[in-house]
């Protein structure tokens, strides 16, 4: 399975992927999703909102055990960060297959879509429409860099836009989530494990900053007669760092645009984005409200106008403690697995329906710490481990 994913959407010269939602490459890992269905005489269907689904038993039944992942990615990102949770949730089906396990409750594997959002610049959309976190409205304002909106995507790949929405008979079926993913962190390798459970994931989200300044030409104009926004945005993604750094959080400058974009002539408009990720909602506030503050002390001195949008937001999520404590029950006596609980700064699909059903995440060992890049990266067998961790808890949980 690994193999034949594998070549989908990877960039021949930075080795990243570029799995971008309802393009032909997602298209392909869609059709490959399918086809692992498939071959399993599993109930493939295609939701409202645009996520795959392959079931084991009547999805009907109710109390029904999920797992999976997401098959999209960032720009240029690594291997794993998604595409290894649904891979290891077919591979554990097959390994439950291989023990004879009897179900009690029906099984479904799932592939959210443009859970990185990517192209259109919010994550977990599949997601957060089933949840009702995200309207109909706001998804049809959404839009790539091309102009493209969501409806016109959407429709291009063959899905109708007009059915996207809340999916709460979907959610009422479903009793327990369990999402395995990649580690985007060291600490599995710093302990020395190779599996864990996730406590909580931080609040994080995404701002827009637009510094405007006056176009003027690089070469005659004098540096005492400029308005230039990049000035004031230089200084903010420095101020970034250092109340970062203060409140023991994370603050980066990831994205930016400029108009005109052009080498011999000052910005008009230096657009940059903010994703700022703290361990409680105290902290962030903070480290946002203060490189807020900063930019507009440096907006003003440069004679810069400044606009600050929140674009998106995710308060803290902490994962449904009966089912952690029933996933660790499972892996501590069935197995010789020591499992750490650790947070994660990273978003997921299982945090945005935590709010809506119980939900749990096992992480497999990342040994440089390095995700959302080429050089993300986990060994077979820590990724062997995983798949095996995740059948004992689907055991534990859907054959009782």
């Amino acid at each position: 399975m690994w193999r034949e994913l594998l070549p989908l959407g990877r960039h021949p010269d930075s080795g990243g992927y570029r799995r971008f939602a309802w393009t032909a490459v997602d298209g392909e890992c869609r059709a490959w999703f399918e086809g692992q269905a498939a071959v399993r005489g599993l109930r493939y269907e295609v939701d409202r909102n645009g996520n795959q689904w392959a079931w084991l038993g009547d999805p009907a039944a109710g109390d029904a055990v999920v797992t999976g992942s997401h098959l999209d990615s960032v720009p240029d990102g690594g291997a794993f960060d998604g595409p290894l949770g649904v891979v290891s949730a077919f591979a554990a089906l097959d390994e439950l297959r291989s023990r004879d396990s009897r179900l009690t409750r029906p099984l479904a594997i799932v592939n959210f879509g443009d859970e990185e959002g990517a192209r259109f610049g919010l994550a977990c959309v599949g997601s957060r429409l089933t949840a009702g976190q995200l309207t109909r409205a706001q998804a049809y304002l959404l839009t790539d860099g091309d102009g493209v909106t969501l409806p016109r995507a959407m429709e291009a790949a063959g899905h109708d836009p007009d059915a996207i929405g809340p999916d709460p008979e979907r959610l009422a079926r479903i009793g327990a989530f369990v999402e395995l993913h990649v580690e985007q962190g060291r600490a599995l390798d710093l302990s020395g494990d190779r599996v864990g459970l996730a406590s909580a994931i931080w609040p994080h989200g995404r701002w827009r900053f637009d510094f405007r300044g006056e176009a003027n030409h690089a070469g005659t104009t004098r540096l005492a007669d400029r308005h230039d926004p990049m000035l004031s945005y230089a200084e903010t993604v420095l101020a970034a760092r250092r109340e970062a750094e203060l409140a023991g959080a994370v603050a980066t400058f990831g994205k930016i645009a400029v108009e005109p974009n052009g080498v011999n002539a000052i910005p008009s408009l230096v657009r940059g984005w903010l994703d700022s990720r703290a361990e409680d909602q105290m902290s962030l506030d903070t480290v946002v409200g203060g490189i807020e503050k900063a930019a507009r002390g440096y907006a003003d001195a440069h004679g810069i106008d400044l606009d600050v949008v929140r674009e998106s937001f995710t308060p803290v999520v902490e994962f449904d403690h009966a089912l952690r404590d029933e996933l660790a029950r499972i892996l501590g006596t069935d197995t010789d697995l020591t499992v750490p609980v650790l947070g994660t700064g990273a978003g997921h699909d299982a945090g945005i329906l935590s709010g809506s059903i119980p939900t749990a995440m096992l992480f497999v060992r990342n040994p440089t710490g390095v995700s959302h890049s080429p050089a993300e990266s986990a060994s077979e067998d820590d990724c062997v481990a995983g798949v095996l961790a995740l059948a004992d808890v689907l055991e534990g949980l859907a054959c009782r």
